[in-house]
């Protein structure tokens, strides 16, 4: 699969924006909450991960995540809280690592689709990949406690504990959308996928 220079620092700019947004507890421990003995950190990822699907499409998009997630792997610290490594994608925070792919490629993925996008189009896509991070990373997360972590909690218990990461996220893609929106008013000669039209 052929990447243009544009699309490579594209690619690039976004794993950057994944590491920082990773690593906000790294600053502010205190954006960190307690679930079933442990602390989920707050991050910006699944904002940036929906961005990368609008900004860049599915391919590009999804491409960009993996990155991201193989330069975790191999041990440069860009997970959250400076980790690094293969381990951490068995940790309870390691489906929404994986899950960044997959909202990347499916928000890219309704962007492309559509053919005319108004802004309730644009927070539907938004809320859509929202909610995708959320069923693989909380699902995930039940399933890592409750299996190799040994910590039991109930599946109706670990989404509860989300609610206030999932209103942080769900207000975010509001964000996102002011964003994108801005974005092709500016550079409407360099869009990679569409024109929304409003």
């Amino acid at each position: 699969m052929k990447l243009t220079t544009r699309e490579l620092c594209y690619s690039a700019i976004f794993i950057c924006l994944m590491a920082i947004g990773a690593n906000l507890t790294s600053w502010a421990p205190f954006l960190a909450i307690p679930i079933g003995g442990v602390s989920v950190p707050l991050s910006l990822q699944t904002f940036f991960s929906i961005l990368a699907g609008l900004l860049l499409g599915k391919r590009v998009g999804a491409l960009s995540m993996i990155g991201y997630l193989l330069l975790g792997v191999i041990g440069v610290p860009v997970f959250a809280q400076m980790q690094g490594g293969p381990f951490v994608l068995i940790n309870y925070t390691g489906g929404f690592l994986i899950s960044f792919i997959f909202v990347a490629f499916v928000t890219g993925y309704l962007t492309e689709k559509k053919s005319n996008f108004t802004k309730s189009t644009i927070i539907y896509v938004c809320l859509v990949g929202v909610m995708v991070n959320y069923i693989i990373g909380v699902s995930y997360m039940y399933l890592a406690m409750n299996s190799w972590l040994g910590i039991e909690v109930g599946y109706l218990t670990a989404w509860v504990s989300m609610i206030p990461f999932l209103i942080k996220d769900a207000g975010l893609a509001l964000v996102a959308m002011v964003i994108y929106i801005r974005y092709y008013r500016l550079f409407p000669s360099i869009s990679p996928h569409l024109k929304p039209k409003y």
